[in-house]
């Protein structure tokens, strides 16, 4: 009897305790409405990154200031030539200055790309001294308009063009095109009379439109995160179109990011062109310009 009733009391421990265990657990585990509002959804499994686009461009105004600007203008009449020779400084220049348009742009897709550089100035009359004597008092006006238009295939090693980068990021693009270049001048040239009197006479006028070859390369390094130096150089020409047929650049500088996609540049350039026809008598120019560059570079 004494057995029965341990089993007895036995049974019924057993089933008090499991009934309060299971209640336990219910209090404690919370509703299904409550764990979708209080818990964060599982993270996605293989969740893939957003997809960068192939496609990138730059787009850059600037402006060329020369501290110094020298040449010779030859032009001629059809029976004999004349030449007025020209030293310039940048005060010179920006009292003469008519007009002036300067923009560069890329884009590319992947690493193989399109270069595109469009630089015109106009020049009113401006003082020159002659290379012919005699009748002539030395001194000569010029009237100049000059046109630089580059097209040229470029190809990027190394990283995407970006105004924000880490230090030690680089890119080095090679290009190859075509340079066209258009030149208007005309030359007067100071005559002393009899009596003395002094009068301006035009001695003829340089006008053309020729293509060159062109090769070049440009390239940036980061040296902080908003920080980078960059440089750029190239050649055209190779005598192709004239006698004389040359032109090149040589550019460095520094570029500071004044957002995350726009750039601050400043550099030193030299820019020389020298063309002659070849023709009897020749005609022809050359220009020779070093000075400050100034630009905003936008990237997208």
């Amino acid at each position: 009897m004494h057995r029965a009733r341990a089993v007895h009391a036995l049974t019924t421990f057993t089933l008090i305790f499991g009934l309060g265990a299971e209640l336990q657990a219910q209090e404690s585990e919370p509703a299904s409405g409550d764990r979708l509002e209080n818990e964060a959804p599982p993270p996605a499994i293989n969740q893939l990154p957003a997809a960068v686009s192939p496609w990138a461009g730059t787009v850059e105004l600037y402006g060329f200031a020369p501290v110094r600007t020298t040449g010779t203008t030859t032009v001629s009449n059809g029976r004999r030539n004349f030449s007025a020779d020209t030293d310039l400084n940048l005060g010179d220049i920006l009292s003469k200055l008519k007009w002036a348009t300067s923009l560069r742009g890329s884009i590319e897709k992947d690493r193989l790309g399109l270069l595109l550089d469009l630089d015109y100035v106009k020049l009113g009359q401006y003082g020159s001294t002659t290379g012919q004597r005699g009748i002539f008092t030395g001194r000569a006006e010029v009237t100049a308009t000059q046109g630089i238009y580059d097209l040229a295939l470029r190809y990027r090693f190394g990283d995407r063009e970006a105004a924000v980068g880490k230090p030690g990021q680089f890119s080095l693009i090679p290009y190859a095109g075509v340079r066209i270049i258009d030149a208007q001048l005309d030359v007067g040239a100071q005559l002393e009379g009899i009596g003395g009197r002094i009068s301006f006479q035009r001695q003829g006028n340089f006008g053309r439109t020729w293509a060159q070859p062109l090769l070049g390369t440009q390239a940036t390094v980061f040296l902080s995160p908003r920080l980078r130096a960059f440089a750029r150089a190239d050649i055209g020409g190779f005598g192709l179109s004239g006698s004389e047929d040359l032109s090149g650049n040589a550019q460095v500088g520094l570029g500071y990011a004044v957002g995350n996609n726009t750039d601050l540049n400043i550099s030193w350039r030299y820019s020389g062109i020298n063309y002659n026809t070849g023709d009897t008598p020749d005609s022809g120019y050359s220009s020779y310009r070093n000075g400050f560059e100034v630009g905003l570079k936008f990237f997208f």
